[in-house]
């Protein structure tokens, strides 16, 4: 038996095509040479979810299907047809009577639908191996594994209490790890990288060799909790997702620095009513931001939470890379979904972008805000809310968010609105 390999796309496309033929995953470990558990895992591991129809019927996943007869959900009352036949598909979002029915024959082998008999009848949502698509996702997550810091927040942590008081003190990293071998049992090299990625509270010009040397040309390091975090959630999948889910409310979030290793703020921008929150944050950790998530879902509750945050759109930050924690509460309840832009590509997160530069009037860039609170975040935030923008039709973002969802989640979040001559968008407003 071939242990210890990975899955090559000639060995993905035989289980792709066995699986048509309906063959057991231990026929198809007997053909490769594997174990079944692995084809197994391979084939759970790679599943897409495809919301499509049957040939002259649509998607419906609705447990009374079959005999529904509920019209005009849409508003539409001149429309004859039941909306279970409705190409728009409102019933698992209009519909009180919805539930939502999964095919009892995808919960054993082979989980998947690529041998059913009844695909070409079934209006359910499929699940379907692509031996293609198993090799794209098996290359991204071996690209990724091979970047970034292969450290933790808590050892990060201990690392830089140990190491960062002395090199301030005037001591090499060489010196550090020679005294201290057993405390750190990390090689020297990579503690230079650390330092250099800003892991620690200790920087390049703290150690004086280091400056005096020439930079060398490297690829950013970036700290991933979950290296899988883009996985399922890529730009791609966040247009094909709202696409199936027209109407979600979209959220932009975002991180602005202050000072190079100071504080910073993250940033939460509501695309329709151009509305942005903004919270403070110690550290540029994944923590902090998930902290500010428990925060709001705790002051709004469960409903108005999951009412404003049903998708958000981030960058490729490391702060962002442990979706899971955001996604889900701390009883593991789904409450808001998380995709990722391309890398370099701040124009598919547009809007959020263009309100950062009306707080760069306030907090210009390279300015350090750790003097700052939240309450004067919230100073700036309701200044910026409370500026008439043309494209709302000389409306405030605050005046429209409240038309939308009310002003009671407003005070909720610390909003207030600025009378008009009494706004200020210059560095002044912050002075005390």
């Amino acid at each position: 038996m071939n242990k210890n390999k990975h899955l090559t796309l000639e060995e993905r496309i035989i289980i792709e095509h066995k699986l048509k033929e309906r063959e057991t995953f231990k026929g198809i470990a007997r053909e490769l040479g594997k174990d079944p558990t692995t084809i197994a895992k391979e084939v759970k591991n790679h599943i897409q979810f495809r919301k499509s129809g049957c040939y002259g019927r649509n998607f419906n996943d609705c447990l009374f299907r079959k005999d529904c007869t509920v019209c005009h959900l849409c508003g539409n009352q001149t429309c004859k047809r039941y909306c279970s036949f409705c190409q728009k598909y409102y019933c698992s979002t209009l519909c009180s009577f919805y539930q939502k029915e999964v095919c009892q024959r995808l919960l054993k082998s082979p989980y998947v639908c690529n041998g059913c008999q009844d695909k070409n009848s079934c209006t359910l949502e499929k699940r379907i191996y692509s031996a293609a698509r198993a090799q794209k996702e098996y290359e991204d997550v071996r690209s990724e594994s091979r970047k970034g810091v292969q450290l933790t927040e808590e050892e990060a942590s201990r690392l830089d209490a140990l190491i960062s008081p002395l090199i301030k003190n005037g001591q090499s990293l060489h010196h550090i790890c020679v005294n201290h071998m057993d405390e750190l049992m990390i090689n020297e090299r990579t503690l230079y990288n650390y330092v250099n990625a800003g892991l620690f509270t200790a920087r390049n010009i703290d150690m004086p060799r280091v400056v005096r040397m020439g930079k060398r040309k490297r690829a950013k390091n970036e700290f991933k909790v979950d290296k899988k975090c883009r996985i399922g959630r890529t730009y791609q999948d966040f247009l094909k997702f709202m696409q199936e889910n027209p109407g979600l409310i979209v959220v932009e979030m975002d991180t602005l620095e202050g000072k190079k290793g100071g504080k910073v703020l993250l940033t939460l921008h509501f695309t329709i009513p151009q509305f942005m929150l903004a919270f403070i944050r110690n550290s540029n950790t994944s923590q902090s931001v998930i902290d500010i998530f428990n925060w709001l879902y705790l002051k709004l509750g469960t409903n108005d939470f999951c009412r404003l945050f049903q998708v958000l759109l981030a960058d490729n930050g490391g702060e962002f890379s442990n979706p899971s924690a955001i996604e889900y509460d701390l009883q593991g309840n789904r409450r808001t979904y998380i995709f990722y832009c391309d890398p370099q590509a701040p124009h598919q997160r547009g809007a959020a972008e263009n309100n950062h530069l009306l707080i760069r009037r306030i907090i210009p860039k390279g300015t350090s805000i750790d003097h700052l609170t939240q309450e004067d975040i919230n100073l700036v935030m309701n200044h910026i809310n409370s500026y008439r923008r043309p494209n709302l039709g000389d409306k405030t973002p605050y005046e429209v968010f409240a038309s939308l969802y009310g002003e009671d989640l407003l005070r909720k979040m610390g909003a207030e609105l600025i009378p008009s001559d009494n706004i200020i968008l210059r560095p002044s407003l912050l002075k005390k």
